[in-house]
């Protein structure tokens, strides 16, 4: 397996005796990155620690999707992105239910996840199948770009101190053992399931902790994907007693995962002949050669608080669930934008202390909604959709196949047709969204309606130039307006308040539709944050709540 690349500019943990960034980011993953990033393009030094030296690990997570697709074209790496892709942005992103590889197909899902190339009108960037390690590859060489964005691995927080202004916190040096101290004005815990930000403010984990034991084991087999009838696929699942399992390519090198799905408690990876159990369950008798395995239990917890202080925590450190759906990377990458926009308001004067409250008032709820979809997408695996007879040759065998990719086709849509989950989430009763009284949209798993209800993600659409509306979205808030409405007292407000504004007056006609109101307010996230048919008389009382002013 093909390791992540670490660049000769990153440093290990030597630090001066006291170092003070704006904000102190624990977790040099995704997460981190992504917030690392967010920060960086608004100007606000970070400095992100990391334990580990993040080399030679082997992540389960292998879709970016849609959403996070779009963050990254907004930092302007979505291509960068595309062109690491080791199978290719054209590999076909289907997912096949078959017996066995060697066996019969049961069912197909195509273009799974999104990940086709095409341009679909309620996106501008297409989900990509590619392993996490080449995703942290690409932010981390990104946020290393960043002026006033510094990574240091090898570094690890072994305690902070708090008051009203600072966050005190110290960092060791693994190699070492020196320690030194970090003065920032805000800490972020993004250091995953086993957080020690999370134990150091005191925040548990509630809900339900086992709800499966998996193995996850990477390997190479050269000429496996020609020695199997169906075609390329980015998953294959595969319903046989021997046992059920997901297999697919994961890199280039012929290197693939295999997850068995029916695992015994009391069963230890250590034990078992991984190559034996891959040959078996494929059907396919080749030279295995395993490069990486862990052992995991899949789980669903969330914190039973976000923040204490001027201590936030982000991404697995908060909210745990099963990564069926490929919500988990994803999610925390999203918690990463939130609250780094929100942050960099803060302290740059124009965000108020009740932004920072928002934080976990909108992210809480979208956790759980996406938690729930993740749980009953675990819920049916293999072993819930397999039935006896299944092998058979002949007229039985064909019926109960039939029988089964309908079961298949009805039961894990739910799985990979997820647009409603991915673009639908929305910010309800936040104190940082104007509500306009309308009714909010039944959730829908697969359907994703766009719409300009505030809380809602803004609608897309491509423009005659070819580029996105969301290109064209400034770093603050932007205002969308029709071409030749008066727009001189919405500037005047946010001029008075120093709150950045672009204004938007786009002649493309399918507008209008989109944003049916005279004026809509987006939020740097991309959010609907206002809209309406006149602009306020007091619209300097509009835009502190939406900044979060309001209490201060």
């Amino acid at each position: 397996m093909r390791a992540p690349r670490i660049s000769p500019s990153q440093k290990d943990c030597v630090m001066n005796e006291t170092s003070s960034p704006r904000v102190l980011i624990v977790g040099a993953g995704p997460v981190g990155l992504a917030l690392a990033i967010e920060l960086g393009h608004r100007g606000v030094p970070c400095l992100v620690v990391e334990r580990n030296d993040r080399v030679g690990y082997a992540p389960r997570a292998k879709t970016t999707n849609v959403r996070t697709r779009e963050h990254l074209r907004r930092w302007g790496i979505a291509d960068r992105l595309k062109a690491a892709s080791p199978l290719g942005p054209q590999y076909p992103s289907n997912v096949l239910f078959v017996t066995r590889l060697a066996g019969r197909e049961l069912a197909r899902f195509e273009n799974a996840l999104y990940c086709g190339p095409g341009r679909s009108p309620l996106y501008s960037e297409h989900a990509q199948w590619i392993p996490q390690y080449t995703v942290e590859e690409v932010l981390r060489e990104h946020a290393q770009s960043l002026p006033g964005v510094e990574l240091r691995f090898n570094c690890e927080l072994r305690g902070f101190e708090q008051d009203e202004q600072r966050v005190r916190a110290r960092i060791v040096d693994t190699t070492t053992e020196t320690e030194s101290t970090v003065e920032a004005d805000f800490l972020v815990g993004a250091d995953g399931a086993r957080s020690t930000v999370r134990e150091l403010i005191g925040a548990r984990l509630e809900g339900r902790y086992g709800l499966s034991k998996n193995y996850n084991i990477v390997f190479r087999a050269p000429g496996l994907d020609r020695a199997h009838p169906h075609g390329p696929a980015i998953m294959y699942w595969q319903l046989n007693s021997e046992p059920p399992s997901l297999i697919g390519p994961m890199d280039k090198g012929d290197t693939w995962f295999f997850m068995p799905t029916r695992v015994k408690a009391d069963v230890k990876l250590a034990d078992l002949d991984a190559p034996a159990m891959i040959r078996q369950a494929t059907g396919i008798d080749l030279p295995y050669e395993v490069l990486s395995s862990d052992e995991w239990v899949a789980s669903r917890l969330i914190a039973d608080r976000y923040r204490k202080g001027r201590v936030f925590l982000a991404g697995d450190a908060c909210h745990l669930h099963p990564p069926f759906g490929g919500y988990g990377m994803n999610m925390g990458v999203a918690d990463g934008v939130d609250l780094g926009w929100k942050l960099a308001a803060v302290l740059q004067g124009w965000g108020g202390t009740v932004l920072l409250d928002s934080y976990e008032a909108e992210r809480r709820p979208v956790h759980e909604w996406v938690m729930a979809e993740a749980e009953a997408n675990h819920a049916i695996l293999g072993d819930q959709l397999t039935a006896e007879g299944l092998e058979e040759e002949g007229e039985a065998g064909d019926r109960i196949r039939r029988e089964v990719g309908a079961r298949i086709e009805a039961a894990k849509m739910r799985e990979f047709v997820t647009l409603g989950v991915v673009l639908g989430y929305r910010y309800e009763n936040s104190p940082v969204i104007a509500a306009d009284g309308t009714a909010a949209p039944p959730p829908d798993f697969v359907n994703y309606v766009p719409t300009s209800r505030p809380g809602h993600l803004a609608p897309h659409a491509w423009m005659h130039d070819g580029s996105s509306f969301y290109d064209h979205f400034g770093a603050g808030f932007t205002l969308v307006a029709r071409p030749g409405d008066d727009v001189e007292a919405i500037r005047a407000d946010a001029a008075a308040c120093q709150v950045p504004l672009e204004v938007l007056q786009a002649q493309e006609g399918g507008l209008a539709s989109l944003y049916p109101t005279r004026y809509t307010l987006i939020r740097p996230d991309q959010h609907v944050a206002w809209r309406g048919d006149a602009w306020p008389t007091d619209g300097a009382a509009l835009l502190a709540q939406l900044t979060g002013r309001t209490a201060d």
